[in-house]
Formats: structure tokens, sequence, C-alpha cells
């Protein structure tokens, strides 16, 4: 960013820095925390509404904003080809999905195709655990 400085009447050019972007803190996952899609199964041909549940082990889930320790809420990445940043709290987008009230499953209406799922839990915040608690990817054929 250029800034124009005027100083006893001559004028001069100044580069100011960009404000550094805050580090968002980041909560520690449990050692042996594991998230997993219960259903459906990898490969699975569904209808174009169907229930997608939830695993958690390791932790407990708990609504966005607790501060229950070693705690999170789930995300559902659909479709998701590029992860989100994991430092930073996660967008609520069509291609992820918040659950921040706690649910362990949801209903999903998907249109016709192939497409993949796949959860990733955050903390009070939003913000992917630190390492990051994430399932496996797995793929639906909707009919």
């Amino acid at each position: 960013m250029r800034s124009l400085l005027v100083t006893c009447g001559l004028l001069a050019a100044v580069t100011l820095a960009a404000p550094a972007m805050a580090e968002t803190p980041r909560t520690p996952a449990p050692a042996d925390a594991a998230v997993a899609i219960l259903e459906p199964a990898d490969g699975a041909s569904v209808a174009p509404t169907f229930t997608v549940k939830f695993g958690l082990t390791g932790m407990s889930v708990a609504p966005a904003g607790s501060d229950t320790p070693a705690s999170g809420h789930h995300h559902l990445l659909v479709d998701v080809s590029q992860m989100p940043a994991m430092d930073q709290p996660l967008p609520t987008t069509e291609n992820i999905r918040h659950f921040g009230k706690g649910q362990t499953e949801t209903e999903l209406t998907l249109p016709p195709g192939r497409h993949t799922l796949q959860l990733l839990m955050g903390d009070k915040n939003h913000v992917p655990h630190q390492p990051p608690v994430l399932s496996e990817k797995i793929t639906v054929t909707v009919k």
C-alpha cells in the first residue's frame, strides 16, 4: 500500500506495511480423537434425500460457543475439492455445512450424480482443531 507524505513542502512516497492478520488460536485435539461418517457407506447409492450419521470417538460433541473441554461440533464438507483454511473459522457455504447445535446426523438433499462427503470437527469458534479431526472422504451416488 502506498501513501503520499508531505513534509516541509516536499512530497515523498512512503510504503506502508499492511496490518498483519491476527492468528486465530486453535484448540488442541485429543490424541485419540477420530470422526467418521457412519451412514451412508462409502460407495453407496442413495435417494436424492438421505440421512448422514456422524460418528465421533475420543472427544465429545458440544454446541458452538461451548467451553466444554475436549469437545467440538461437526461440519459436513460436501463436494469439497480444496480444503478450507485450517487456522480460521470455517465459512458457511453450500459445500461446508455447520452443525453448531451439536447435531450428530442430518437429512441431506443432493442432485443426481456422484458426490463426496467428509466430516471436519470445529471448536467453539468453528475453527478446526490442531491437528484437524477429519474423517475419510466417502463417495455416494445419488439416483
